[in-house]
């Protein structure tokens, strides 16, 4: 089973023109403050409350700077089942805001580090602001794409990720930097959409693919993507399902302001439809071989 998306050449893009459309519509979500991207937002109070519906608890959001909630892109918490502790070096990939930048900074405490990694210059400064604004100095946010990690060999012990390799049109290269990257004995938790025998015509719509749907593989596929990599121990450790209302609003949300006419809102109930069961969110662990076998 292949860890790549269907080709993005057979779409007429090439890889770098669909990370520049992704990174184009996450800009501009973060610019309209419309809180929105793999299915979480749209105003803030939505956002806050389908951020606790994918994994963050009222005490994690609370402890964040105010406007971090409402600029959340997840569809899951990665740093809930990660372990992480006193002094571990955290990776994020696709780091966006910097909500699981902070979870984990106050997990590995000071003498730790975490890492975010993030190609869009508006998630980056927002980034950076709302860790300012919390108070952390054991975080770096490093401009640069998730399928050439500007970071050092052997040097992370863990990897996180919410919802963002999904979203790489060259997956199997993102699960060969993330073996790279880890120190032996180190691990990986991300959180990411999957999705199963979706209809061709979904995978051809932009909205979709800028939604996480349609660029999304199998959980199949993205499990046996790691082990080819590498990576040991690869499993699936806990997956939340959507149901066709939830697709359809998630969804719409992330176009909210820009897909006005109700033609448009009734085709993506109509796809959500055809959804349902087909897309959920998976929490997927693998260990790099090494260190304490």
């Amino acid at each position: 089973m292949s860890a790549q998306a269907p080709d993005p050449k057979s779409s007429g893009f090439s890889p770098d023109d669909l990370r520049d459309e992704v990174a184009r519509t996450y800009g501009e979500r973060v610019g309209q403050r419309a809180a929105s991207g793999c299915g979480c937002g749209g105003t803030e109070a939505r956002s806050s409350a389908i951020a606790g519906i994918v994994g963050y608890s009222a005490a994690e959001l609370a402890a964040l700077p105010a406007d971090a909630a409402a600029d959340s892109f997840g569809c899951g918490n990665p740093t809930a089942l990660a372990g992480l502790q006193e002094g571990d070096v955290v990776l994020d990939l696709g780091s966006g805001v910097g909500i699981d930048l902070m979870l984990a900074a106050k997990l590995v405490g000071p003498s730790g580090r975490a890492i975010g990694i993030d190609m869009t210059d508006e998630m980056i400064a927002k980034a950076r602001k709302n860790i300012t604004a919390g108070g952390f100095t054991n975080i770096e946010v490093r401009k640069g794409i998730i399928e050439e990690l500007p970071v050092e060999d052997a040097s992370i012990d863990w990897v996180i990720s919410n919802c963002v390799i999904n979203l790489s049109p060259e997956k199997a290269r993102v699960f060969a930097e993330i073996a790279r990257v880890l120190r032996p004995g180190g691990q990986m938790l991300v959180s990411d959409l999957v999705a199963e025998d979706l209809p061709a015509e979904v995978r051809a719509l932009p909205a979709l693919r800028d939604a996480c749907v349609a660029g999304a593989i199998s959980e199949e596929g993205y499990v046996a993507g790691l082990r080819a990599a590498g990576l040991a121990d690869v499993e699936v450790r806990g997956r939340l399902k959507f149901s066709a209302a939830q697709i359809a609003e998630f969804a719409e949300s992330t176009f909210e302001g820009l897909i006005g006419s109700d033609e448009a809102q009734a085709l993506l109930r109509r796809y959500a439809l055809d959804l349902e069961g087909k897309v959920w969110s998976a929490k997927v662990y693998a260990r790099k071989p090494g260190g304490h076998d």
